[in-house]
């Protein structure tokens, strides 16, 4: 029996950490599509109804029951909303900042749920969240370089370069914070699968009327647009797809905070794909960020 335990801890263990490198690997290819041509509104709109296609799929085999009380009909449309938002702030300060630093940024958004969920339903920040916010705040410190003494830019040379971008991944932050609380409290009972399928098809269409508001999709200029594209909405497909089928069965929704080392995975992958590199101390400022993160995730509650 315990070895059966043992089997399927580390199988779930692996599945997590493959879906942290999907995910990863969706964001260093969503930076290769917007380098050929790709803009924001095309990536979130093609990525968001790609997947609202195979999760809706995936529905109907597993013969999922489509029913939703009144407070979840209220909720879904305001959550699909705050994903939208957040889907095209992290994919603007994807498009602006090394692949590891934004998604480092808006790897702060645990901190954001908690100030929602203070503002909203007056809970108050457990005592791990008080303590882990400066370790975060330091390390994003030296993750971005704030001072510019890594880059030679100076403060202001360095903010001018970095500003925008990490206003875009606050932002998704801010919303991706403010989505997870109304989740929790507004549709927590709903099945994940259909929440996933309401959400993304929400998302699809708000992003297309973005798209469309902008003059039209914009498609890739040459090949490796194509690929970055074609990969961002497979990989991204497949590690949600994973997410909401895979681990329930696994048992180890819980610890999903192991898929916060997505960054690190980000940082290696942008080196080796897009030749993004950043300094040592802003290396070690992202293991500051992520093992916090990491520490908040897997907390005793």
């Amino acid at each position: 029996m315990s070895d059966r335990l043992s089997a399927r801890a580390a199988a779930g263990f692996a599945t997590l950490l493959l879906i942290a490198l999907l995910m990863a690997a969706n964001h260093v290819s969503a930076r290769m599509a917007f380098n050929h041509g790709v803009d924001v509104p095309t990536a979130v709109t093609v990525r968001s109804v790609g997947t609202a296609l195979v999760v809706g799929a995936l529905l109907l085999i597993q013969r999922v029951p489509l029913t939703l009380n009144a407070r979840q009909r209220k909720a879904l449309p305001l959550i699909g909303a705050l994903v939208a938002v957040q889907s095209l702030c992290l994919y603007s300060a994807v498009a602006r900042l090394p692949v590891a630093l934004a998604l480092l940024v808006f790897n702060s958004f645990p901190l954001m749920t908690a100030l929602w969920a203070r503002v909203l339903y007056q809970h108050r920040p457990e005592r791990t969240v008080l303590i882990a916010m400066p370790v975060i705040l330091l390390g994003l410190v030296l993750a971005l370089d704030v001072l510019g003494a890594a880059s030679g830019l100076g403060a202001a040379g360095q903010w001018h370069q970095i500003g925008a971008g990490v206003a875009f991944a606050l932002g998704a932050a801010a919303t991706f914070g403010l989505a997870l609380v109304l989740t929790q409290h507004e549709a927590g009972g709903l099945d994940g699968r259909l929440r996933t399928f309401a959400t993304m098809a929400i998302v699809g269409l708000l992003a297309g009327a973005a798209a469309l508001a902008g003059g039209g999709l914009a498609l890739p200029r040459a090949a490796p647009g194509w690929w970055g594209l074609a990969l961002l909405t497979l990989l991204y497909g497949t590690g949600i797809t994973l997410l909401f089928t895979v681990l329930p069965r696994l048992g180890v929704v819980g610890n999903s905070a192991i898929m916060n080392v997505e960054p690190v995975f980000a940082l290696i992958l942008a080196w080796l794909v897009l030749g993004q590199a950043v300094a040592p101390v802003q290396v070690a400022g992202a293991l500051v960020v992520v093992g916090a993160v990491i520490w908040l995730g897997l907390r005793r509650r």
